[in-house]
């Protein structure tokens, strides 16, 4: 299986499958991704992701960003939760003396104090296996994406240390969306030095901030017990399973 899916104007498409949790299962491949923004789709980007068999997206963007931008393609099961409610202020919240990576765990706890509903909305619809394959995707696919990923991957069981390693593969991503960003501002300068990083540090402060993914889940989120059920139920499998079944 590759966790990276190639696309021609489309950056940071990858499986979540394939990390194994305490208990020696897999997330199962092929079954959630993660995504920079849709609407780049288009020719045979389009026909890529249609091969996928994708059945829900969850588009995690403000719904002013996808006015301004447009949306995923009009086939898949389509869910706006926008995560995030108050814009980033860079200028006035990132402190370089802090650092890029305690900037971006504020803003992902931000977004685990702020979007609790739409967090709660998302968990629930990636739980029904009738909704598999799903991606969620927001801008970058690293930040909104990011939080709600690794509450996924904590839920199921996937150690801490490969839910940071899973957000910082974003990093990879950072040449392609900076060229993206050069193409939509020609001549302007990058927004501030951290644009389109990942640092494994901003993930694992915010999980160690955050507290028990399971407790925020059940007592913030409200998610109950057959929704965490519902998620390992289809979204874990025995590796043996996978690897004999060809």
């Amino acid at each position: 299986m590759t966790r990276h899916i190639e696309f021609a104007r489309l950056h940071n498409f990858r499986d979540v499958g394939g990390y194994l949790t305490d208990e020696g299962l897999q997330v199962r491949w092929r079954r959630l991704y993660r995504s920079a923004s849709l609407h780049l789709l288009s020719g045979e980007d389009l026909d890529r992701f249609e091969a996928l068999g994708v059945r829900t997206v969850i588009d995690l963007r403000h719904p002013e960003e996808i006015d301004r931008r447009g949306r995923a393609p009009h086939g898949p099961r389509y869910h706006n939760l926008s995560v995030e409610h108050r814009f980033w202020n860079v200028r006035d919240d990132y402190s370089p003396e802090a650092g890029v990576a305690r900037f971006f765990a504020d803003r992902y706890l931000e977004v685990s104090r702020d979007g609790w509903a739409e967090l709660a909305a998302a968990l629930t619809v990636i739980a029904d296996a009738g909704n598999a394959p799903v991606v969620v995707h927001c801008a970058a696919g690293k930040d909104r994406t990011g939080v709600l990923v690794a509450l996924v991957l904590r839920l199921l069981g996937v150690p801490e240390e490969d839910v940071v390693t899973d957000y910082a593969l974003t990093g990879l991503a950072r040449s392609r969306q900076v060229a993206y960003w050069e193409r939509e501002h020609p001549g302007e300068p990058l927004p501030w030095e951290g644009y389109g990083e990942a640092p494994a540090e901003a993930m694992r402060l915010f999980l160690a901030e955050l507290g028990p993914v399971r407790d925020y889940c059940a007592r913030t989120l409200g998610v109950n017990e057959s929704v965490m059920a519902a998620l390992k139920s289809h979204l874990l499998e025995n590796p043996d399973i996978q690897r004999f079944s060809g």
